[in-house]
């Protein structure tokens, strides 16, 4: 026989089995036909100029490239602006250099480029930019407008291609100087020129009523410290973090695990020292230099490595950064079973003695198919008594790819979602009901904190605040966080839960009712829409936050995930820097209030 196993249900949202498809462009008009057309009608030449490229600039990248691919004309747009001036030289005659004592990569002033075309474009009406801005798609609309601030075009696309169209200019803003301390090579400056496209003082395009807009946008801006704050989170290493990552110590053990010796002592970089409180929690084995980057983000802290089968039956090896004292920790109790049958006593009888797992591995959001376990059932009918190695060798793999259990003679079966909840520290049905499909509880366990591992690490926090706490918490999942404070017994006077799925908050809302829970419970559905002004509401409403806490997406970062393993950079992880992004804005909204 071959032994090869399948899979009936593949979960979309653990792997990413689809490719994004890209949008299309539609033919794009001729560069005259565009100038005819004026600003009124954009097309793709007005829409290359309105990112801040000179015209015969534009002209030259359409002509060498053709009008179908829009990205590589952007890419020999950007190529001009940083290789020189000898690809420009038939318009020297057109671009007329002005001695200035700064100059951009071509060898002309950036501002008199600006100021040509504006002057050109525009003429002195600043009603006319106004009404060019509105004629052009909301995307363009916000590039102009995050150009004008003095990012580069490029920064300004990138940023709105992570965020959506639809997120606000502070907040296109706040991601760009997330990426900008990610590339930043020694915190102190770009490592490279990157060209700016700001309107010149006194120039036509450079209106009084503009000069206003831009200054109310940069104060807003500077509500985030991320721009003034690069030195303080972004410290470089000369050395290659690909050649020499993030050493995961063996065994995870992180600062010690509850009755046993362990680091009661570390140095905190001044800026981590709380309140308020932040604890971030991620898969363990990411990608080469993944957690050298969230440790840098997060204030040079070393992670703590922990696998949660120091916990309970099941491994789970994850990472958490956080500014929680060591000191005076101490377990749930009663202290949960270590090994399957103590768990899982049922399975004792059926149990062979050629397996001989005692605990179960990760446990993840998806469950093997009826055809694999049948497939099963029937390789071990069709061999002797014991199985040969062989068969051994299949059903074990299979057994430990899908943690599957015995529930009868030459029958095996995956967990039911009652036995993970057990496993992973949740209440009995705490993911049950409501209309909650097995395959919805499964995809929202296996995501999920494990509640006794955190709550170890959380445990601290309850000599430091006997009255209770406020929490904020991010990516909330099903309420690993909130399980674990409340089994500790510390009051949770304020949640502020943030968690996209819908049903995730359904759940977390149904445990906050019946468990009775006397503090404040606002959900809300969108880390990305959580920017400074409501931050600054909530604060002011209710004192601040005592603790800052969230586990990413680990989509991108995950090893079961061969399809799209980007790290930080892929769609659903690069959300980490949002977590950064709010808990900086957190620390420098309460700084400022105390």
């Amino acid at each position: 026989m071959d032994w090869v196993s399948d899979n009936d249900e593949k979960d979309s949202d653990n792997f990413s089995w689809d490719t994004d498809e890209n949008d299309k462009e539609s033919p794009a008009n001729s560069p005259e036909k565009a100038l005819e057309a004026g600003p009124s009608q954009p097309s793709l030449y007005s829409h290359f100029i309105g990112m801040g490229f000179h015209r015969d600039m534009v002209e030259k990248a359409i002509k060498e490239n053709g009008e179908g691919n829009v990205e590589t004309i952007l890419e020999t747009l950007l190529t001009y602006s940083a290789i020189g001036s000898n690809t420009l030289s038939e318009h020297e005659d057109v671009l007329e250099c002005e001695d200035a004592p700064e100059r951009n990569p071509v060898g002309c002033s950036v501002t008199s480029d600006e100021d040509f075309f504006y002057d050109d474009l525009l003429d002195s009406d600043d009603s006319l930019d106004e009404d060019f801005k509105e004629g052009l798609p909301k995307k363009d609309q916000k590039l102009l407008t995050l150009v004008d601030m003095g990012f580069s075009p490029e920064e300004a696309a990138a940023a709105i291609d992570r965020c959506g169209v639809d997120s606000s200019v502070l907040e296109l803003a706040d991601s760009i100087h997330a990426a900008q301390m990610a590339e930043e090579p020694d915190g102190t400056g770009w490592g490279y020129s990157r060209p700016r496209f700001e309107a010149a003082e006194g120039s036509s395009y450079c209106s009084a009523r503009k000069k206003r807009r831009l200054m109310e946008e940069k104060r807003r801006l500077k509500r985030s410290c991320l721009s003034q704050r690069r030195g303080d989170y972004v410290k470089r290493s000369s050395m290659d973090f690909e050649d020499a990552p993030m050493v995961i110590p063996k065994p995870m053990i992180g600062f010690g695990l509850p009755y046993e010796k362990c680091i009661t002592r570390r140095t905190l970089p001044e800026a981590a020292i709380g309140p308020p409180y932040f604890y971030y929690e991620n898969v363990a084995l990411a990608p080469k230099g993944v957690w050298d980057t969230i440790s840098r983000f997060l204030y040079d802290i070393e992670p703590e490595f922990v696998d949660s089968k120091h916990f309970c039956a099941a491994a789970r090896k994850r990472a958490y950064i956080h500014n929680l004292p060591l000191e005076n920790r101490f377990p749930l109790l009663p202290i949960p079973a270590k090994t399957i049958q103590e768990v899982l006593p049922v399975t004792k009888r059926w149990w062979p003695k050629w397996d001989h797992r005692t605990q179960l591995n990760c446990l993840q959001t998806c469950i093997a198919s009826a055809k694999l376990t049948d497939r099963i059932r029937m390789a071990l009918e069709n061999s002797s008594d014991p199985p040969t190695p062989r068969v051994q060798e299949y059903v074990l793999a299979e057994c430990r790819k899908w943690n599957l259990v015995w529930v009868g003679h030459h029958k095996l079966a995956p967990l039911e979602p009652d036995e993970v909840e057990m496993l992973l520290g949740f209440p009995n049905n705490h993911t049950r009901g409501g209309g909650i499909s097995r395959t919805d509880r499964y995809k929202s366990l296996g995501n999920s904190f494990q509640v006794d591992t955190v709550a170890y690490h959380l445990s601290v926090l309850k000599r430091m605040f006997p009255n209770g706490i406020n929490l904020l918490s991010l990516f909330s999942g099903i309420g690993g966080a909130e399980v674990a404070i409340q089994k500790l017994g510390i009051n949770l006077n304020l949640v502020v839960s943030v968690e996209k799925s819908k049903i995730n908050r359904n759940i977390v809302r149904s445990w906050w009712e019946e468990t009775r829970q006397k503090g404040d419970l606002i959900d809300l559905d969108d880390v990305q829409q959580l920017n400074g002004d409501r931050l600054e509401s909530l604060i002011k409403r209710y004192g601040g936050f005592d603790l800052v806490i969230g586990g990413s997406p680990c989509n991108n970062l995950a090893g079961s995930n061969r399809h799209t393993r980007d790290g930080l950079e892929g769609q659903h992880s690069s959300l980490f820097y949002d977590y950064f992004r709010i808990l900086d804005l957190v620390k420098c909204i309460m700084g400022q209030s105390s």
